[in-house]
């Protein structure tokens, strides 16, 4: 699990030929169950940043 430069805590793993990564809860499980997909880690993770920061931004 990282944190990064905007704060937000992202998870991710590798997935058969892809890679996961999520936004984790109090109990490390995906946000409201929300998994991101990418081809590379960097890829997932940029994707679950957005997310991440889009779900700040609206105070949720």
């Amino acid at each position: 699990m990282a944190d990064n430069e905007t704060g937000v805590r992202i998870h991710s793993e590798a997935s058969g030929a892809h890679w996961v990564a999520w936004v984790p809860d109090s109990n490390g499980k995906p946000q409201d169950a929300i998994v991101l997909v990418g081809e590379t880690r960097e890829e997932a993770e940029k994707r679950a940043t957005a997310w991440g920061e889009r779900r700040a931004a609206r105070g949720v």
